[in-house]
């Protein structure tokens, strides 16, 4: 053999392994895009799916709340066709105030201000500021709304008088 056919065979034999490795890439490429493209898909899915599980508890969660203030409902209902003014209306009032505050427990609702708190912004709305000695600096006078939090989120601040 001469020289230039041996080095004919060994740059066809470095093209060709060249040619291979090449090969082995572009599959190799072509698997991590494919498995990229499946992946995304399966994220895809994952929002929709994770989606439709939030609607669906936050819509089972409303049932619920709706399903314990029916009864409540029904007695408010017959409060109003009830004589007004009379021992068993007043007494009909006070139950359903009852059922309103067992239902508001058993939900984990808890009101944020009563008379005598220190006004924290985060839970009260200070709407009037009064002048009062027997009051500390920042003290609650007065809750002229009730606000209410489930945890430690607020539902509703209170709208309080502040002293001084």
């Amino acid at each position: 053999m001469s020289e230039e056919t041996k080095k004919t065979e060994v740059k066809e034999k470095k093209k060709s392994k060249t040619q291979a490795e090449i090969e082995n890439l572009k599959a190799e490429l072509e698997n991590k895009n494919d498995l990229l493209l499946r992946t995304a898909a399966e994220f895809d899915n994952f929002k929709k799916r994770t989606e439709r599980e939030r609607l669906t508890v936050a819509e089972y969660a409303k049932a619920n709340v709706i399903k314990e203030l029916l009864p409540i409902l029904d007695n408010t209902d017959r409060a109003n066709t009830a004589e007004k003014g009379t021992p068993e209306y007043i007494k009909g009032i006070e139950m359903i105030v009852k059922q309103f505050e067992s239902l508001g427990e058993k939900l984990g609702i808890s009101e944020v201000a009563k008379v005598g708190d220190t006004f924290d912004p985060n839970f009260h709305d200070a709407v009037m500021h009064i002048e009062d000695e027997t009051l500390g600096e920042n003290v609650i006078a007065e809750v002229l709304q009730k606000g209410f939090k489930i945890g430690d989120t607020v539902i509703r601040p209170a709208m309080v008088k502040v002293a001084n």
